[in-house]
């Protein structure tokens, strides 16, 4: 019997983190915490990878709280055109970056986000999910999520671009990724290895920016519980100081939401 692959170890420890009773964030550190007991190297390199792209600031150029969110028009997993002016019309927008169906992070972020569609749907919002995929693969994402929401193809990258959330993985990195059996370029279409910050933008009927969350270290995510503490007010039409969670570096009295794991 052949040896399992790194990949595959991996996608055991993300079904059993799904399992949980517990916050996204406890979920995610679940499996970061795995890869590091897996392999120590693995996340040797995802740490210094991360050390880069925080160093040189990746990311945090994005539109900022208070700030107008760039208009998309994206195909999702049937092939249908999606544009975020059109979704607008109805109600703020969670638009949620994931790197892809193969990353056990997005995998955990999309499941969280499927669990939550009922009370964001309540509060007369939706969800967009953005991964650089073809549609055959956003679609496997939606499946595994079982997402009542699109997950839209920003296929080579067009959109993260425009919002400066999309980086180099790295020579390093694309090494340890295709040996531990993560070779992305398939489900991408192209051999650039590049990816987008796993970003989260709330996005108001105004079409402003009114959270985002931000953060180079790919295994954090917005918790749920922001997302819908964003959403009720602006549910209910009150006006009040817009947040930003994450690593933002900005002074718009912002509110900085970011965690910490050891893992990788």
């Amino acid at each position: 019997m052949a040896e399992k692959t790194f990949a595959e170890l991996l996608e055991e420890s993300t079904e059993n983190s799904r399992m949980m009773d517990a916050p996204l964030s406890v979920r995610l550190k679940a499996v970061a915490d795995e890869v590091n007991r897996l392999s120590p190297e693995f996340a040797g390199v995802v740490g210094r990878m991360v050390a880069r792209l925080e160093a040189n600031s990746v990311g945090q150029s994005a539109p900022q709280v208070g700030e107008q969110m760039p208009d998309f028009i994206l195909p999702d997993e049937k092939g249908t055109l999606v544009r975020l002016e059109n979704l607008l019309e109805q109600g703020p927008v969670v638009v949620s970056f994931h790197r892809g169906h193969w990353c056990p992070y997005c995998r955990l972020n999309a499941d969280g986000l499927a669990r939550i569609a009922p009370d964001v749907k309540r509060l007369g919002a939706q969800i967009v999910a953005i991964s650089p995929e073809t549609h055959h693969y956003g679609a496997e994402l939606k499946s595994y999520a079982k997402a009542p929401f699109p997950i839209l193809a920003d296929v080579d990258n067009g959109y993260a671009l425009e919002l400066n959330l999309l980086f180099w993985v790295g020579d390093e990195k694309r090494e340890a990724m295709q040996a531990g059996g993560f070779d992305i370029a398939p489900y991408q279409g192209n051999e650039t290895w590049m990816l987008p910050i796993p970003a989260t933008f709330i996005v108001g009927r105004d079409g402003l920016v009114k959270a985002r969350y931000i953060d180079p270290d790919y295994r954090h995510r917005m918790e749920l519980e922001a997302i819908l503490a964003t959403l009720g007010p602006l549910s209910a039409e009150t006006v009040g100081r817009s947040i930003s969670f994450g690593a933002g570096n900005g002074d718009r009295s912002q509110h900085e939401y970011r965690r910490r794991s050891t893992g990788s």
